[in-house]
């Protein structure tokens, strides 16, 4: 059985950074993409980031120059670096292996 757990959101300033966390157990494919998406209030989780297992990296493009993926495939890690955060980005950040496999949330909370 697979389980994804996340950590790290929090309430942060705008401009300031957080690191999220995913971490997995049980079985999971090696073909299978790493990725992040959230769930902004009063809209449908929409997708963030991905990792594939060769290392290849996409965004949103409200969040390129700002996120960055990375992940451990031998350790089922999983991270994601945002910096220069805004108040739009306020939401549940959700880990996906393979849009199989999901997370509970973590939640991201940028205000002043």
């Amino acid at each position: 059985q697979v389980q994804i757990v996340e950590s790290g959101g929090g309430l942060v300033q705008p401009g300031g950074s957080l690191r999220l966390s995913c971490a997995a157990s049980g079985i999971i494919p090696s073909f299978y993409f790493m990725g992040w998406y959230r769930r902004i209030p009063g809209k449908q989780r929409e997708f963030v980031a991905s990792l594939t297992p060769t290392g290849i990296a996409s965004y949103e493009d409200s969040v390129k120059g700002r996120f960055t993926i990375s992940g451990d495939n031998g350790k089922k890690m999983g991270y994601l670096q945002m910096n220069n955060l805004k108040p739009d980005d306020t939401g549940v950040y959700y880990c996906t292996y393979g849009n199989r496999h999901w997370g509970q949330g973590t939640q991201v909370t940028v205000s002043s």
